[in-house]
């Protein structure tokens, strides 16, 4: 049944298919099974995913399935190095073309909402500021960088001023704005939107997986080779294991954190998702699927 649809579809011929969700979701499953069906490529917009060594508490496709059908923009990033939304942009950009030259169908899928949304809609990101000025900017307190926003009679009223990042990038910018423009044309958007309760049990059920199949020793020996600074250990799954490995946290409450930090995950990417109208919503992936096969183009 579908949960929700927010826009007309536009004319068929679709050159991207697009599948969003809450981790946990199945909008990965959802994905590989319609770029069986539809000879597709499936590209992959995760912030975690795209780190090598990054497997099990990422829950990156595994070896199986990325033998079935193409998967692009894993393991592209050094730990050590950091990745980003633009360097997203511009390396899916390249993908999406090339899987239409070779007469396939790409499809986006993934839960990091600025990545999904830098393709979509075409975002013109800023440039960064030089690494001196970040690191002045993120050693003041949080007030000071608002006073000092307003000092440089910054539109301060246009970000969340509770946000430090925000706060810092407006500064950085001198209150210039991301450009963005309207969605990309031929291309169908479908988000996956279980209820609460299940979402949680397949979030608490996620865990025990990735912990049955060595998420401790991935993270022991990740901690080793890049420490906690590095930006993917910052990640859910990754970070909560700091303080068991300190032997100051026992390993239930290491799970328990996990699951409680993948769920406020889960709400915050449904915050981001729903505001977005042209999202066509769908209880479950056989909803989508079916509706998928209705379209003349599929």
């Amino acid at each position: 049944m579908v949960a929700e649809s927010n826009s007309k579809l536009q004319t068929p011929n679709y050159k991207l298919i697009v599948i969003v969700g809450e981790t946990a979701s199945g909008k990965s499953a959802l994905a590989l099974e319609l770029a069986k069906r539809y000879n597709g490529e499936l590209i992959c917009a995760d912030a975690t995913t795209v780190y090598q060594g990054f497997d099990i508490g990422t829950a990156k496709p595994s070896t199986e399935e990325q033998a079935m059908v193409p998967h692009h923009l894993l393991d592209i990033a050094d730990p050590k190095m950091g990745f980003n939304a633009p360097l997203f942009k511009k390396a899916s950009q390249v993908k999406i073309e090339e899987i239409i030259a070779r007469g396939r169908l790409p499809i986006l899928v993934g839960g990091t909402g600025l990545y999904i949304d830098s393709v979509l809609y075409d975002y013109g990101f800023l440039e960064a500021s030089e690494p001196a000025r970040r690191s002045e900017l993120e050693a003041m307190e949080l007030g000071d960088l608002v006073q000092l926003a307003r000092a440089q009679k910054l539109p301060v009223d246009t970000v969340d001023t509770r946000n430090k990042r925000r706060v810092i990038r407006l500064i950085e910018n001198n209150g210039a704005a991301p450009t963005k423009a309207s969605l990309r044309p031929h291309t169908l958007v479908i988000g996956l939107a279980p209820s609460r309760d299940a979402l949680d049990e397949h979030i608490a059920q996620r865990v025990d997986t990735m912990l049955a199949a060595g998420l401790e020793d991935e993270v022991r020996k990740l901690s080793q080779a890049y420490g906690w600074e590095a930006e993917p250990m910052k990640a859910i799954g990754y970070r909560e294991w700091r303080e068991y490995f300190d032997g100051t946290q026992p390993l239930d409450k290491t799970r328990e954190r996990i699951v409680a930090g993948t769920r406020r995950l889960a709400k915050k990417q449904r915050t981001w998702f729903r505001r977005n109208p042209h999202i066509h919503w769908f209880e479950s992936a056989r909803d989508a699927e079916a509706f998928l096969s209705s379209l003349p183009m599929l």
